[in-house]
């Protein structure tokens, strides 16, 4: 697209300008942000002055850089298997994710934290949605770095004040941060995971993942459509 619009403005500069090609749109148009250029090097700058642009679009993202700890791609392998406490129906249980090996497909999804802004809503919406996985025989987990204390109390808080009240699928506690690391999305030096999904299928093979920065959430809508696909293919 970079290449397509640069063209396009090499073309219309060597053509005189005339009042049958001025378009009112023009004047109401504004010009394209930097990051519509992505990471390539523009035409006719000089080497200085692309190196102080990327510069500043580095420190400009600087923020939203950060170090996972993946080190083998899961998608294909058996998922790293856990066991640990975990809310559902408002008490605690324990959840062990190689006991729905043979049963059902595992929806193992990641979010920061309890009482954080984007998390309610992707949360609730799969909960919400629940019947529907249900249907195609699939188990939802959430997973946090919280404990079981915080996940209760976020459950027992009402959607209205900004709690998650009942939901229909288990939010597993990762205090120890063992099951975010073996599944390649914790932030080491923060302690807090960023918004993974992993979909597994019935053998305990991860098939998807997707890994979102701290603040973006997932959507339902695409996640039953991979879903589908895959309880199709295996």
């Amino acid at each position: 697209m970079a290449c397509s619009a640069t063209s396009a403005a090499l073309i219309s500069s060597s053509i005189p300008a005339t009042k049958s090609m001025a378009s009112p749109l023009s004047k109401t148009l504004a010009p394209l942000p930097n990051s519509f250029f992505g990471l390539r090097k523009p035409l006719f700058q000089s080497s200085a002055f692309a190196n102080a642009r990327s510069s500043a679009n580095l420190a400009r993202r600087e923020s939203f850089v950060v170090k996972a700890t993946s080190e083998l791609p899961l998608v294909g392998n058996v998922a790293p298997d856990f066991e640990a406490e975990a809310v559902f129906d408002q008490e605690f249980i324990k959840v062990k994710l190689s006991e729905y090996i043979g049963k059902k497909y595992v929806i193992l999804f990641f979010y920061p934290l309890d009482f954080t802004f984007v998390c309610p809503t992707e949360i609730t919406a799969f909960s919400d949605r629940h019947a529907e996985f249900e249907k195609i025989n699939t188990e939802i987990l959430g997973v946090s770095v919280d404990s079981v204390f915080s996940h209760l109390a976020w459950v027992q808080t009402d959607r209205k004040s900004g709690g998650l009240g009942d939901l229909n699928y288990p939010l597993v506690s990762d205090v120890t941060k063992s099951i975010s690391k073996s599944f390649g999305v914790l932030i080491p030096d923060q302690g807090i995971a960023l918004r993974g999904l992993f979909i597994i299928d019935k053998e305990g093979v991860i098939q998807h993942s997707t890994i979102n920065n701290l603040a973006i959430g997932r959507s339902v809508d695409e996640t039953l459509r991979t879903l589908q696909v895959i309880r199709w293919l295996c």
